[in-house]
């Protein structure tokens, strides 16, 4: 311990004054190094003590020079003398790791030396300051292998090295290994093994030594507790680090260092309640944060939005006698903005200057933003010419960027591209500034006030915040011209500028305007990205110009940039869309030409369009090819293909194409069922249609839905087979398929056609219960066929619903026809015919105006 305090007062190394004054300091220190190692026999100039300082201010000497200047004869010489204490005195006093890494790497090859625990806990601390993990790790395993004698005191140094540095598994080794190093570790070791496992979150560990102890029957106090507390809240293990609070409180070992664990693991949790809760605590019990502490808690309220929690806390901390930093009101100042409270921004923005806390410029450029997004620009003025006329010029154009993003967010892009071009000086129109000599000034849609002391050259942020904000207005040409003039006066832009104005510009169609500006970028030292060719490709894309597309293409190319998906899609449905199918196709051959394959999901769409035109053999070749050259065709692909199949009655081929699925491992879909069902059942094939049914219900990944139902009820209706459509309803309601428009429309259609009206009817006001509002050739089919079956009086029901909810005005088409019929018979039965006469002279028909339409419609019969 001598020895520590006698380098705290002189240097080790002689820099300056006479040599008498060093040798004097030399024998000194050699007398306390031998009384603290018991080898001070008589006198203090004995030969033996004096020696080993001797060696020891040699081998400085030697190992402070270059390689290249070392004596073999004294290093050799060196070499043959060495203690312990003198290569820990040595290293110690070595400056850099390297140098004291190489001397002490040199000692161990020495013959007859061996290092000892001070020896390597000197090179151990060395490390771990240096953060020289390989060589620790190294020595770690280095001290175990040699048997060196540790005592507990200097096991524990050496792991809180290790654990410094994370080293978690070489401190438990060193523990594990004690034996073999003579040592048999106390309460003390295992603490420095705590307080290294706690940084690391090893709660396993942690209360696995924890338990060592125990069983041990060591020594547990607040020193072993505390570092268990550090490794719950480490590990956010939160019930776990409150019981372990609790436990020490109880001990009576609470304290400001325990409470300020929980308190910053609080908050880094966001438990802002939790936190305030134990700050009381904290406070009934006398105890006060460091102001360490406070700065953490108050950061930690401000990122979860508690600004006025930071705030009471912040008035705490000064309270306490600390003051804040620029940091801190910073921080506060920040939020207060965010939140539109400027007043109070402005009040702790005074404050801090007060307290000769000068800001910086980031805080004054958040503070003008803010002002002139919330309108205030006189504030933003006063901040501008106060704050920012000591600041040299490249500061300066942050506050004016400042004020520019404070314009555009308060509305008032026009102000902002107004003030943008005085600072642009001499290149803009003079009618727009005046002498550079005298302020400038300009007056924004709302009237802000903003001068111009000293002219303020724009950076390429200015000029990206005024065009991006005119982007947003789309005001796109006083963004060009802004950008024209910017190619005249030498500026140049943001990447971020040019994408934003190319990109909307392609949204309005712009097509030229956009193609322009693509080829000035590289004059202004942008160099167009994926975004912006992805930008004027969409925009060709929408125009449906395909070659000017493939093109384009090329030019993508040479950039290496690939063209979305979602716009060539596009393309290719549009054009199918409008029956341009072949040139959609010539587009994906040109994709391929250029080096692009096209998507799945593109060749699906031009699939689609050849299918809906019906030239199924070009479609099959495409889909024939891209499953050979390219892509597996995925499910939605395959069901493209076989509905085309369908809607052209090449059912063969669509069940070819269905088998090719399930050889090749993919899995129909619903969908896929349903349109092969639906096909089945226009070709009057309902067998083939109900075998279908059962290979979807058989399958358990998939289950029938609402569609498949319907499409097999109405084909068994068409088939004359109601008995069993109104099984497979009632089965449809047990799969828990609810009913739709679409289906109650199918099955009374279907039933009516197999004349069963009443049952029809039945469905009909439960259809009508439900509140599924029928469609007008539901009420007429219906209508129809309860009058043609009799049922007159059932049927005028169902005509008086019908003209409460439709106006039917159409004298063409089948349902006019059905309707006529319908109103006939009406007409010709006793029992309803006053009524019709009445619902028609009404005019609730509009179709049939008179009643001699229906009479002369009847006398015609």
């Amino acid at each position: 311990m001598a020895v520590l305090l006698i380098r705290k007062t002189a240097s080790f190394t002689p820099t300056s004054g006479s040599s008498q004054r060093y040798h004097l300091f030399c024998c000194l220190l050699s007398y306390l190094v031998a009384h603290r190692n018991g080898q001070l026999k008589r006198g203090l100039c004995s030969v033996p003590l004096y020696s080993s300082l001797q060696i020891a201010r040699d081998l400085f000497d030697i190992f402070s020079k270059p390689l290249n200047l070392r004596s073999d004869d004294e290093l050799r010489s060196a070499g043959q003398r060495l203690t312990p204490e003198a290569v820990e005195n040595v290293l110690k006093d070595l400056k850099g790791w390297r140098r004291a890494h190489e001397f002490f790497l040199w000692s161990s090859r020495q013959e007859r030396y061996r290092h000892n625990c001070y020896t390597y806990n000197a090179m151990a601390s060395i490390l771990s300051r240096a953060r020289r993990i390989g060589p620790l790790r190294s020595l770690a395993k280095e001290v175990v292998e040699r048997r060196c004698p540790m005592t507990p005191g200097a096991l524990g140094f050496l792991i809180r090295c290790l654990g410094d540095q994370g080293l978690i598994e070489e401190a438990n080794y060193l523990v594990d290994n004690a034996e073999k190093m003579s040592c048999l570790p106390n309460s003390y070791t295992y603490n420095c093994l705590l307080e290294s496992l706690a940084r690391s979150g090893r709660v396993d560990m942690v209360e696995s030594r924890l338990n060592d102890m125990l069983v041990m029957g060591m020594r547990i106090d607040k020193y072993t507790m505390t570092p268990v507390l550090k490794a719950y809240c480490n590990a956010g293990k939160f019930e776990r680090a409150l019981l372990m609070f609790d436990e020490i409180l109880e001990k009576g070992w609470g304290d400001e260092y325990v409470f300020t664990i929980l308190l910053v693991s609080f908050c880094k949790w966001g438990e802002v309640d939790k936190t305030c809760e134990l700050l009381e605590r904290m406070e009934s019990m006398k105890m006060k944060l460091n102001e360490r502490t406070f700065c953490i808690l108050i950061h930690g309220f401000l990122t979860e939005g508690e600004v006025y929690k930071a705030l009471a806390l912040f008035g705490k901390m000064k309270e306490s006698g600390f003051g804040g930093d620029l940091a801190i009101y910073s921080g506060l100042i920040g939020r207060l903005c965010e939140g539109g409270e400027l007043g109070k921004a402005l009040e702790f923005y005074l404050e801090m200057k007060g307290n000769r806390i000068l800001p910086d410029v980031q805080l004054v450029s958040k503070m003008v933003s803010a002002f002139c997004g919330g309108g205030d620009f006189m504030t933003a003025q006063q901040l501008l010419e106060v704050d920012g006329e000591d600041m040299d010029s490249d500061s300066l154009v942050l506050l004016y960027n400042a004020v520019l993003e404070g314009l555009v967010n308060h509305g008032d892009v026009e102000g902002a591209h107004s003030l943008v071009r005085m600072m642009m000086g001499p290149h803009v129109p003079e009618r727009e500034q005046n002498s550079s000599t005298e302020a400038v000034q300009t007056d924004s849609i709302v009237g802000a006030p903003f001068s111009l002391e000293k002219m303020v050259r724009p950076n390429a942020d200015s000029l990206g915040i005024v065009v991006c904000g005119l982007c947003k207005v789309e005001k796109l040409d006083m963004a060009l011209q802004l950008i024209n003039d910017m190619s005249t006066g030498g500026y140049t832009g943001t990447l971020l500028m040019y994408n934003n104005l190319i990109n909307e510009l392609c949204n309005v169609s712009k097509l030229d305007e956009s193609l322009e500006l693509l080829g000035k970028m590289p004059d202004f030292g942008v160099e167009p990205t994926q975004f912006t060719h992805n930008s004027i490709f969409g925009c060709l894309c929408k125009r449906e110009e395909a070659q000017a597309a493939a093109d384009f293409l090329k030019v993508m190319r040479k950039y290496g940039h690939v063209p979305w998906i979602k716009h060539c899609t596009l393309l290719v449905q549009q054009l199918c869309k409008h029956g341009r199918v072949e040139e959609a196709c010539k587009f994906l051959d040109d994709m391929v030409e250029v080096g692009f394959v096209p998507d799945m999901i593109t060749y699906s769409a031009a699939i689609h369009g050849l299918c809906s035109i019906g030239n199924m053999d070009r479609a099959l070749e495409i889909f024939r090819k891209v499953s050979i050259e390219w892509y597996l065709p995925d499910v939605v692909a395959h069901n493209i293909i076989i509905n085309g199949f369908c809607n052209a009655g090449r059912l063969v081929e669509a069940q070819e194409i269905l088998k090719e699925m399930l050889e090749k491992g993919l899995v129909p879909s619903v969908v896929t069922y349903n349109l092969m069902m639906n096909a089945w059942c226009k070709e009057d094939n309902i067998d083939a249609a109900l075998l279908c049914f059962s290979d979807v219900v058989d399958d358990a990944s998939r289950s029938p839905t609402v569609v498949t139902f319907t499409i097999l009820i109405n084909g068994l209706l068409s088939a004359r087979r109601p008995d069993d459509a109104l099984a497979y309803w009632m089965k449809m309601k047990e799969k828990g398929c609810t009913p739709n428009k679409i289906s109650y429309s199918a099955l009374i259609h279907g039933l009516c056609k197999c004349g069963i009206e009443d049952t029809a009817l039945a469905y009909f006001n439960e259809m009508c219960e439900k509140e599924i509002e029928p469609d007008i050739s539901v009420y007429i089919v219906l209508l129809n066929g309860l009058a043609s079956n009799g049922n007159t009086v059932e049927a005028l029901t169902v005509l008086n619903k019908m003209v409460q909810k439709f106006e039917f005005s159409s004298p063409v088409g089948k349902n006019y026809e059905l309707l006529r019929d319908a109103l006939q018979i009406l007409y010709r039965d006793r029992h309803t015919s006053s009524d019709l006469a009445r619902v028609i002279d009404e005019g609730r028909i509009p179709v049939f105006q008179s009643l001699d339409i229906i009479v002369g419609s009847v006398k015609d019969s």
